[in-house]
């Protein structure tokens, strides 16, 4: 069998168009494939689909396939622009690669498989290309696939805000409860991405007046966004960020003070049982009965208590109880905590009935901080939603194979 021929074969190329040559550069790691099509040949037009029209002149194109064993493989060929009655002179599409790619359909598919898995700039040096031209093809598909989109069943959000790059730099993602995958992103955090989100969702064949559970965190901005733009949807508070930030407060306060309280910023952050060895020892070392911290950690611990109850009754019992202790704390930050709670009461024992809360978020929010870590951050907003929904969107890339 001549070399043109297995080409053939193994490309899959079909009349009218054929491999004619073939060129091997051992010493460049370089394989060049000609292709051709019969003079004569005519070609359904890309416009209109009008069959048997006459090619017009031919383009000299090239795209990167997959390698040749170690050696990089390029195709090459003369396309035509083909005559049509009705739609005048027009460039046909290639069966082995999109308009205005570089790249075969099968290289752009190994390319989306791997920087699935790697950073771009690593899949780039990888594969001996630009980064630039990876991006383009990301977008590509990814927005064609977000296009696609049907999010006419989701009724359950959870919405929460994630760090572009370091100052004061967000996206918002918008978590589609039910099947797990982020179904919208969009820079800033405040009430207007709740509106872009309802204007996404429409978009998508969605209904904003069919999101029926919303769970966030007390962000005045996210509060007024839902209120104005999902209106039928009951909001659950998020009782992951309800204390927190409170403790640090304490923690910075006493730090003045105490300098043993140096360095110990994510161990009042965590629970006992996801401290290290070491956070554990350092816990354990602290006169906790003599510092302030210590009586705030108590405190927050107890709040996650509320979540252990059976039923909404026993849980505001409950929550009646912790807000008595915490406004009693004379901790300032504390206090202002509990009253904090005290004003999203209702959203907080929601929880009681829907059974939401943003730890799928917050999971989703670890994986989109590790890649950008391993990336060294985006140089763009874009770039970083790409990857958000190339990560997390469960998106249909339709990729050829």
């Amino acid at each position: 069998m001549r070399d043109t021929s297995l080409l053939q074969l193994a490309l899959g190329i079909m009349p009218p168009w054929s491999v004619t040559r073939s060129d091997f550069d051992a010493a460049a790691r370089r394989l060049d494939i000609q292709i051709d099509f019969a003079t004569g040949s005519r070609f359904a037009c890309p416009a209109c689909g009008a069959p048997d029209c006459p090619a017009h002149d031919t383009d000299q194109m090239t795209w990167r396939h997959l390698n040749f064993f170690q050696h990089q493989a390029y195709l090459h060929a003369r396309v035509p622009r083909v005559r049509c009655t009705k739609c005048g002179v027009k460039k046909v599409s290639v069966p082995w690669a999109r308009p205005d790619s570089g790249f075969t359909l099968l290289f752009e598919a190994l390319l989306m498989s791997l920087v699935s898995a790697m950073p771009v700039n690593a899949v780039a040096r990888l594969a001996g290309e630009q980064d630039t031209r990876l991006w383009r093809v990301i977008h590509h598909y990814v927005e064609r696939a977000r296009a696609r989109a049907d999010l006419s069943g989701v009724t359950r959000v959870a919405i929460d805000e994630t760090a572009a790059r370091r100052g004061h730099n967000y996206i918002t993602l918008f978590v589609d409860i039910d099947k797990a995958r982020v179904v919208y992103a969009t820079e800033g955090k405040d009430a207007a991405t709740v509106a872009a989100f309802a204007d996404d969702l429409a978009a998508h064949r969605g209904d904003p007046d069919a999101i029926a559970e919303v769970c966030i965190d007390m962000s005045p901005g996210f509060i007024k966004g839902v209120a104005d733009s999902l209106p039928k949807a009951a909001v659950t508070f998020d009782k992951f960020h309800a204390v927190k930030e409170a403790v640090d407060q304490v923690r910075r306060t006493e730090r003045k003070v105490h300098k043993l309280l140096a360095g110990t910023r994510y161990i009042w952050l965590r629970n006992p049982a996801n401290l290290s060895d070491r956070q554990r020892a350092i816990l354990d070392s602290l006169p906790l009965r003599y510092l302030k911290t210590g009586r705030a950690y108590q405190i927050r611990l107890a709040f996650q208590e509320l979540y252990e109850q059976p039923t909404t009754k026993d849980g505001e019992a409950f929550l009646k109880r912790w807000y008595f202790w915490a406004t009693h704390s004379r901790l300032p930050p504390i206090v202002e905590a509990a009253h904090t709670v005290k004003r999203h009461w209702d959203g907080i024992l929601r929880w009681f009935d829907s059974r939401i809360a943003n730890g799928l978020i917050e999971g989703i929010n670890s994986l989109v901080q590790a890649a950008k870590a391993k990336a060294r951050g985006y140089r763009s907003i874009r770039n970083l939603k790409a990857i958000v929904y190339l990560l997390t969107g469960k998106l249909d890339l339709e990729l050829p194979v």
